[in-house]
């Protein structure tokens, strides 16, 4: 079980549990809410590589790409700017750029004009970026399944998901908005 926070640190870094004072580094490396967030990242990271990987071997795409695909995909006609796809992936409106300049070039995605704003750009899926995203899901749901919800005991995984849910809308709602 993960404690609750209470009381605040004296050194002014933060808080820490009335049960868990940390004063040493193995204090620090063993307490239960340091410890159970590194298992997060831990397992999170792993499964960013094993489930990447899959993506790039077998459809040619890195696990970013896929998102924008998905994003894209979602939002239907007739796309999106280049600010909002950056904003959905946390990423700078130059890396986003670079990013979809490479998907134009493999095919995956165009630049239309905006139907309100002459001047804008949009980004949306060409037929063969639909066609991949398709194909990307297909093996990225199979691959889910296999190392992301059969380890977890049938009966947890719906509370799982939800809490995965609820952590991923906090930490959303606690980024700042990109300019």
């Amino acid at each position: 079980m993960i404690g609750t926070v209470e009381q605040g640190d004296e050194r002014g870094c933060g808080t820490v549990s009335e049960h868990q004072a940390i004063t040493t580094a193995k204090e620090a490396a063993d307490h239960e809410l340091i410890l159970a967030f590194g298992r997060l990242q831990g397992a999170a990271n792993r499964l960013e590589y094993i489930l990447g990987r899959a993506l790039e071997v077998e459809c040619g795409i890195s696990h970013l790409m896929f998102e924008v695909l998905l994003i894209l995909g979602r939002a239907g006609t007739p796309g999106l700017s280049m600010r909002a796809v950056a904003q959905e992936q946390v990423l700078t409106t130059g890396g986003a750029t670079r990013l979809v300049d490479r998907m134009e070039a493999a095919g995956l995605v165009a630049r239309v004009e905006s139907p309100a704003d002459r001047r804008g750009k949009l980004v949306s899926l060409t037929a063969l970026g639909e066609e991949t995203a398709v194909r990307a899901a297909r093996v990225h749901a199979e691959n889910i399944r296999r190392h992301f919800v059969e380890p977890l005991p049938a009966d947890h995984r719906a509370q799982f998901a939800e809490d995965l849910r609820i952590l991923s809308h906090a930490a959303r709602d606690t980024l700042p908005r990109l300019p």
